[in-house]
């Protein structure tokens, strides 16, 4: 079998199934291309992805100018290491600083990598600045989080499919309730060895937990109160998914129509990744204030593949489009009109239990319990529809598309979802 031979969707499935860690349980659907919202499989059928590669795509498919950015890039110099400088870093840093509105970036590549970093630093600046005893500092974390995956993220995860067998784990995480401003204050008021409060502004995997109004910023104030860093996890809510550049809010100078110009919350500490590459190329970033970020010395922290060149050019033109074509004032103006007619829909179909999100990452909540198949046979059957969704949690469908979708291709696609649901029957 050669590279370029072409397979069948079922070959393409038993070579992974075959010779790939069974670490994930994919909709059975192969995918060979991809342009805007729309993916092709290997047999030719279209869909339109409603998942945007767990909002690693926001740019759309294979987005020209990103593109572009990559292909250059890669024919000129691909990788240094940071034994050196290179041309592209310093351009790429500055970027990205003046976007987001912070002093300075510490490059990495996947998310996870970059929610490790930013503990690191909490701890750092813990010990060095806020004078707690070494080994002593904490973090505190939300129930039902998702961090990503490594043996320290997996520590303060209750999820036990994660957990199970992984041990043993990391210490120094404080776990409490999400959106339950009582059971922050309550640490932070008793516990004087409070380095951090880390925290996705919606719980994504989770099942699109959206807080109460106003928890984020309660939240920020309480932080501050008690010298503690504010760390938003914003890997799959950033970039313009909820109808902001940033679900906190943080920079007022989004170029961004619907923004009041007031952020909710300016984090000490903001964390990137996915669609800081418009799913591209792996780019992961951590963002902080000179204050922070200057704990960091040589040695402290590093990746040979962080801050390579073509992270920084696919970097630079992923967030480009994001501004330029205007994706976080379509992400809100869209995901008005999708959870409008969810939810009028919903009142007549039981097997809605409820419709949530912002922007452009919804989730809706299929009647039926977490372990059952009922959310899967519906993707099975978006799927023979022309759409690709996925469950989270059993019972949840979260729906986030590339945030270039139109309106007309948005109706187009909620048709498809109302016309699936209504063909089950509870």
């Amino acid at each position: 079998m050669t590279v370029l031979e072409q397979l069948t969707s079922q070959q393409a499935i038993d070579l992974e199934n075959n010779y790939g860690a069974h670490n994930y349980r994919p909709l059975p659907v192969v995918l060979s291309r991809g342009e805007g919202v729309y993916v092709w499989d290997v047999e030719g059928k279209q869909y339109f992805d409603f998942l945007s590669a767990y909002s690693a795509v926001n740019q759309g498919h294979c987005h020209p100018k990103i593109v572009n950015a990559l292909v250059q890039q890669a024919q000129t110099l691909t990788l240094t290491s940071r034994a050196f400088y290179n041309d592209m870093l310093g351009k790429y840093e500055k970027f990205s600083t003046d976007f987001f509105g912070f002093d300075k970036l510490l490059p990495m590549n996947t998310g996870a990598e970059a929610v490790e970093t930013a503990i690191k630093i909490a701890r750092k600046w813990a010990y060095e600045v806020k004078g707690i005893d070494e080994n002593e500092a904490e973090i505190i974390v939300c129930e039902n989080n998702f961090h990503g995956r490594t043996t320290t993220i997996i520590s303060f995860s209750n999820d036990q499919n994660a957990r199970k067998n992984f041990g043993p784990f990391t210490k120094g995480f404080v776990n409490i309730e999400y959106d339950n401003i009582q059971a922050l204050e309550n640490v932070l008021q008793n516990n004087p060895n409070i380095a951090a409060f880390l925290v996705e502004p919606i719980q994504g995997e989770a099942g699109v937990y959206v807080p109460s109004e106003g928890y984020l910023s309660a939240a920020k104030r309480f932080c501050e109160t008690h010298n503690v860093l504010f760390i938003a996890d914003e890997v799959q809510t950033g970039i313009a998914r909820t109808g902001r550049l940033l679900a906190t809010c943080g920079n007022c100078n989004c170029a961004d129509k619907n923004c009041s110009g007031t952020p909710e919350v300016k984090p000490d500490i903001l964390i990137l990744g996915k669609a800081l590459s418009g799913g591209a190329y792996p780019v992961s970033a951590v963002l902080a204030n000179n204050e922070i970020m200057n704990v960091m010395k040589p040695g402290n922290h590093g990746s040979t593949f962080g801050g390579n060149p073509i992270a920084a050019a696919v970097a630079i033109a992923a967030l480009e489009v994001v501004r330029d074509e205007n994706l976080a004032e379509n992400s809100y103006k869209l995901g008005k009109i999708f959870r409008a007619e969810l939810s009028e829909f919903a009142k007549e179909h039981s097997l809605i239990k409820l419709v949530r999100g912002k922007g452009l990452l919804n989730a809706i909540v299929i009647n039926d319990t977490e372990e059952s198949e009922t959310a899967w046979n519906i993707c099975l059957k978006l799927r023979d529809n022309g759409l690709l969704a996925k469950p989270t949690h059993g019972n949840i469908i979260r729906f986030s598309p590339p945030l270039v979708m139109t309106e007309n291709q948005l109706y187009e696609c909620i048709e498809i979802i109302k016309k699936t649901i209504a063909s089950f029957h509870k």
